[in-house]
């Protein structure tokens, strides 16, 4: 069943393609993330270039195991603040925004998403998986 779902995803992308005219970063950028679904990778992207994963910790957790990361990587925090639904962390690299999203999803569980910044149109995807890649490191996740 899973495998039919995946034919019928790339018939769909494939499909559209010739209607992206003059689009080849978004036929580009839909093809990433169908791979990316079908390969099972352990973080998964959204098509305005946020990186996300759910860890089995609690939100402290994670956001000790994310500062320790940014740290890592030479990242600068600029601001914490709390939301709704957990945390956020604004950070800057060299000429990169990073945002870094905290999700409460239980009491046991966190969603992190990520997205570097550089400029207004340039969304960095290796950078905002890496800060997750190295969390996830952090805590000793495999």
């Amino acid at each position: 069943m899973e495998h039919k779902r995946r034919s019928i995803r790339v018939v769909v992308l494939l499909g559209i393609l010739p209607f992206l005219n003059g689009c080849a970063a978004v036929a580009l950028t839909m093809l990433g993330v169908g791979a990316g679904v079908a390969t099972g990778t352990s973080v998964g992207y959204t098509l305005d270039g946020f990186a996300y994963r759910t860890f089995t910790a609690p939100l402290p957790q994670v956001e000790s195991a994310t500062r320790t990361a940014l740290n890592r990587m030479g990242i600068k925090i600029g601001a914490t603040a709390k939301t709704e639904q957990g945390k956020a962390i604004a950070a800057t690299g060299n000429d990169r925004e990073i945002e870094v999203e905290l999700e409460v999803v239980s009491s046991n569980a966190t969603r992190i998403r990520t997205v570097a910044k550089q400029g207004f149109f340039i969304k960095d995807r290796a950078t905002a998986t890496e800060i997750i890649l190295q969390t996830e490191k952090v805590l000793g996740v495999s």
